[in-house]
């Protein structure tokens, strides 16, 4: 038997990085969850290989953002699927990360 996809969810809101995990986790994905730019990468470099999808928000906790993990995630394992959330809609988003508009609805991630 094939083992789940694994994502890793960075989100300095508990109650949202909660929503995001458990919904991937209905999805039937392993989650790995973090609230800092510095830890996510420091995960990234220890298990990116395993990795299937990274969902950020921009704005995270320590000196960060979720556009420095995602670069740094995408420079590591260009085929990794990343997918960018924030408020805000005045970011330079690289070509080969998915942006997500918040609010939006869980589906939305699969969508991304």
């Amino acid at each position: 038997m094939p083992l789940p996809p694994v994502a890793l969810v960075v989100e300095d809101d508990e109650l949202q990085r909660e929503i995001l995990s458990d919904f991937l986790k209905d999805e039937n994905m392993d989650v790995i969850q973090c609230e800092s730019a510095e830890a996510a990468e420091l995960i990234i470099a220890r298990v990116g290989a395993e990795l299937s999808l990274l969902v950020t928000d921009f704005r995270l906790a320590g000196e960060g953002t979720g556009l420095d993990v995602a670069c740094f995630a995408k420079e590591r394992f260009p085929h990794l699927r990343v997918i960018l959330m924030s408020g805000e809609n005045s970011l330079q988003i690289p070509a080969d990360v998915r942006f997500l508009q918040k609010p939006f609805h869980p589906g939305d991630l699969l969508d991304a």
